[in-house]
């Protein structure tokens, strides 16, 4: 188990569609567990294998509100199948620290992907997990929330961004200090 640097905005693999997965090995499950502690240790809601510098189709959740850990969920090569109802909340993202935005996303999805043992599903999704599959799934096809946002707030997070870019530059990844 360990904890994996966060590529920051201005990172290149954070604009790359992630390749998908045609088999789960080894290597598969140790990044996955990675990205695990990652995610937890950062305190996120999701993470997206991008977002550690791994170019593969892999997402994680857990909006769970309780300190405890439960059973994390882990979508492979994940696609909406179906989406509607729209609504705006706010979003941030472990590669863009310190940023929010509003982002219009559907409140109910269909979903269908991969399991960690390799066995296909389907399922649906609503509310925050909805929101947050749909953040992680933009990361694998190389978007990020604040692609999403307003000319306007897009605007006022510009010397925010630019700052965050010129980390990236200086090939600085992000470690949250516990």
């Amino acid at each position: 188990m360990s904890i994996l640097p966060i590529k920051l905005y201005g990172s290149p693999i954070l604009k790359k569609k992630a390749k998908s997965l045609t088999k789960i090995d080894e290597n598969d499950k140790n990044l996955i567990v990675d990205m695990i502690d990652t995610m937890y240790t950062n305190s996120g809601i999701g993470l997206a294998a991008p977002q550690v510098g791994i170019s593969k189709r892999i997402i994680i959740i857990d909006v769970s509100d309780t300190k405890e850990l439960i059973e994390t969920m882990v979508i492979i090569n994940p696609e909406i199948i179906k989406a509607k109802h729209e609504k705006m909340m706010e979003e941030g993202c472990l590669s863009i620290p310190g940023t929010k935005g509003d982002v219009k996303r559907s409140e109910t999805i269909k979903i269908a992907g991969i399991d960690i043992n390799g066995t296909e599903f389907e399922m649906e999704a609503n509310g925050l997990i909805a929101r947050a599959i749909q953040h992680e799934i933009d990361h694998l096809n190389g978007i990020l929330f604040i692609d999403r946002l307003s000319e306007q707030e897009q605007k006022a997070i510009s010397g925010r961004l630019k700052y965050i870019s010129s980390l990236a530059r200086d090939n600085i990844d992000y470690y949250m200090q516990k």
